[in-house]
């Protein structure tokens, strides 16, 4: 069995891409770097969860109540508020592990209320 190798010039192609790839890679990986650097305390900022809080709250019971009085279903909202409150919950735990995988929970409860809501409009 003979393999052939792609011409010269195709081998080329690809080294020069992949020159590319790795200056995109190292440039990309600084910058990425350099933000968590700079935003990573205020991302970790409880007043930034406070204020995602506020604006999920805000969009959440908006687009549920809405969906409510349009469709007449009430079981997206009942899941989507209770997500909510999850969420706000998670907020007492502090920075731990079981606030992360409390906040997920109320995130995918809210989720799961706006695509029942998204469903029942249908």
């Amino acid at each position: 069995m003979i393999v052939r190798l792609p011409a010269t010039a195709t081998l080329d192609r690809w080294a020069i891409g992949l020159s590319g790839l790795c200056v995109v890679h190292c440039v990309t990986s600084v910058l990425f770097v350099t933000f968590l650097a700079t935003t990573g305390g205020a991302l970790l900022s409880h007043h930034f969860h406070e204020i995602g809080l506020g604006v999920a709250i805000l969009i959440g019971v908006v687009a549920l109540v809405r969906g409510a009085i349009d469709h007449g279903y009430t079981l997206p909202s009942a899941i989507g508020g209770l997500g909510l409150g999850v969420m706000a919950g998670a907020l007492t735990l502090g920075h731990q592990g079981d606030e992360v995988l409390v906040t997920l929970f109320g995130v995918a409860l809210l989720a799961l209320g706006h695509d029942l809501n998204r469903r029942a409009a249908r």
